[in-house]
């Protein structure tokens, strides 16, 4: 199976390009630019070809399409996209405070950055069945909301919206659509004080992606062992 990974770089990322890769998938990792695939070393020196490395930000669409004509014009197809890459800004400031220029920045990564990779990428996955997940949050839950989090928190919501408007619309050509709580996980976004490990998130992630696990609800919003998350 070939595998889409974007930040794949560390955290999460990287957990989930090592337990593909341990299962005997290929990934294309993506990464912003060289100086931001460092930790991908230690992968394609074990897992050698196995492991290719995508150059583009996923707020550069035109960068995505390039990629994804390339990728195409190799013959190559794709079984599964992850959308992980993602921001944390503006947690804790109020609305008096809050700085919508990194609001906008947020949406810009977590929201429209998992459209133009689906907008560019889906076409190589036609045949293919195959699963997309987006690496999404408790933080979008209507049912859980807290304060503080306007910047992250909406996006999270935002993300989810696009998971069930994009499960419906691919759904006839066998493609399964899951918005992913990863819980929270010792990374740099979720802080050395998180109880869970990345790795447990990844393989349950993986074990989705190859239809191990199949949630059984209306709306795709599960976490990483395909339990039902409120909306």
């Amino acid at each position: 199976m070939n595998i889409l990974i974007t930040g794949a770089s560390r955290g999460l990322g990287l957990a989930l390009a090592d337990e593909s890769l341990k299962r005997g998938h290929s990934v294309i990792a993506a990464v912003r630019s060289p100086e931001h695939g460092g930790k991908l070393a230690e992968l394609r020196e074990r897992y050698g070809a196995n492991v290719e490395t995508a150059m583009f930000d996923v707020t550069d669409e035109t960068a995505i399409a390039r990629f994804a004509a390339g990728y195409a014009a190799r013959g190559k197809r794709l079984e599964a996209i992850i959308n992980n890459a993602a921001i944390l800004t503006e947690r804790g400031s109020s609305i008096e405070e809050l700085d919508m220029t990194e609001v906008a920045r947020t949406f810009d990564v977590n929201v429209l950055g998992p459209m133009r990779v689906v907008k560019h990428l889906l076409p190589l996955m036609d045949g293919t069945g195959g699963v997309i997940v987006n690496i999404s949050s408790e933080a979008g839950s209507l049912h859980g909301a807290y304060g503080g989090d306007y910047a992250y928190g909406t996006s999270k919501t935002a993300l989810n919206m696009f998971t069930e408007q994009l499960k419906h619309a691919v759904k006839p050509r066998g493609i399964a659509v899951y918005a992913v709580h990863p819980g929270w996980m010792k990374t740099d976004m979720g802080g050395s004080e998180a109880p869970g490990d990345p790795r447990t998130s990844a393989s349950g992630i993986l074990d989705l992606i190859e239809r191990r696990t199949a949630p059984s609800r209306r709306f795709s919003f599960v976490d990483y062992s395909g339990s039902a998350m409120d909306i």
